[in-house]
């Protein structure tokens, strides 16, 4: 059953600590900062919520009662939820699900991470990697980013313009892990990581958190939620990766999972207005927003560079400075591109408001590997203006 066909799930609030470098400062803070200010965006107690999904990666066992307990012990049940960079995205979900079935009026979503050694689980599967280690994520992504290069005859000056933009809109953030504008000659220049890819093209992996609370209209009626800054949440698909042939499987997968949700939402990608997305590394970008549908095959430098992308253009791709700038904490990043979402759909979004912002698109991917994308709809939208 589609989403959209279900009782109707609203994000009601957002909140975020700022993604930054590693602190001393304990992740229960983090995450109540996050916490609470999504409880005061809401309008609403502790008490009102009746359920709470934490996205983490590299905490540990047992994350939320230790945190949340904080707050009140109301007996709410807690689930830890880990997918890899997805953690988040399937946190809100997972939040949404039980919100649109009818259990929950109230439910939770949120992340938190702090830096800390971890080991995939493929390396204890008891099957030796073809590649003995010898491929990691930047060098799979510069090889990636060399084909498409080869492919479409774009420049490295065209991969870099995606870090150029991002580091532009996060420096409009004060959330974002890193918040200083970057000129198109200090990403060239910068160290190199691997092939074409230098570091500012590759995403900070810090600590924060974020935290989304969503409910059911019989909850926004109950609690007195302002219902103008009530966004719906439309459509969420999951999917796991299939057998792709030579193709990059992240823009496949990308492919499928969005084209599942924009049809669920009953929306085109033309309809779309801004989009957060999994831009780990800067190529990425220009890879998923042609698989999204948001140009053809090849067309996306070509977009990048007559400004469509940017804030103000045809589709806002990562205002809030994406995983390049904003960061990537990993546990909360998938709740983080919610809150962003949200922020622009209400128009609050100050400075790096995309205007007329009415249907927005967040899209993660996990390694594992899993793609999830949500659709959400501004009040503008649900009350027939598109």
């Amino acid at each position: 059953m589609k989403l959209r066909d279900m009782r109707p799930v609203y994000v009601i609030g957002i909140g975020l600590h700022r993604y930054r470098p590693l602190s001393d400062t304990p992740y229960v803070r983090l995450g109540l900062t996050a916490v609470r200010a999504a409880l005061a965006d809401a309008g609403i107690a502790w008490r009102d919520v009746q359920g709470a999904y934490t996205g983490v990666t590299r905490l540990g066992m047992a994350v939320s009662r230790p945190m949340l307990r904080h707050l009140g012990a109301t007996g709410i049940p807690m689930t830890q939820v880990e997918n890899a960079s997805a953690s988040g995205s399937s946190a809100f979900r997972l939040a949404c699900m039980e919100v649109a079935a009818g259990v929950s009026d109230v439910v939770l979503a949120m992340g938190v991470d702090k830096p800390a050694p971890v080991k995939r689980a493929e390396s204890l599967a008891g099957l030796p990697s073809l590649a003995g280690g010898h491929i990691v994520p930047f060098t799979k992504y510069a090889l990636l980013a060399d084909e498409y290069m080869t492919r479409y005859g774009a420049s490295p000056a065209d991969i870099a313009a995606v870090a150029v933009k991002n580091h532009r809109n996060g420096a409009r953030n004060p959330f974002a892990h890193r918040q200083k504008e970057r000129t198109p000659e200090e990403v060239l220049g910068d160290r190199p990581i691997a092939g074409h890819l230098t570091r500012l093209q590759c995403c900070p992996v810090g600590e924060g958190a974020a935290a989304v609370i969503v409910a059911s209209a019989e909850a926004v009626e109950r609690l007195g939620a302002d219902r103008a800054r009530c966004v719906r949440v439309t459509a969420s698909a999951q999917r796991s990766e299939e057998l792709y042939g030579p193709k990059s499987f992240d823009a496949e997968l990308t492919r499928e999972t969005t084209a599942a949700a924009l049809a669920d939402a009953g929306v085109a990608p033309s309809d779309v207005d801004v989009v957060e997305l999994h831009d780990a590394f800067s190529i990425e970008e220009l890879q998923y927003v042609e698989a999204m549908g948001l140009c053809g095959e090849g067309e996306a430098a070509g977009r990048l560079r007559a400004g469509e992308f940017d804030v103000g253009g045809r589709c806002a791709v990562s205002p809030s400075g994406g995983l390049l700038a904003m960061g990537h904490p990993v546990g909360p990043t998938g709740v983080g591109q919610v809150a962003e979402v949200t922020r622009q759909l209400r128009g609050e979004a100050g400075d790096r408001q995309q205007p007329g912002a009415r249907t927005g698109v967040a899209h993660m991917v996990g390694v594992g590997a899993v793609c999830i994308v949500h659709v959400l709809e501004g009040p503008a939208v649900q009350g027939g203006a598109r």
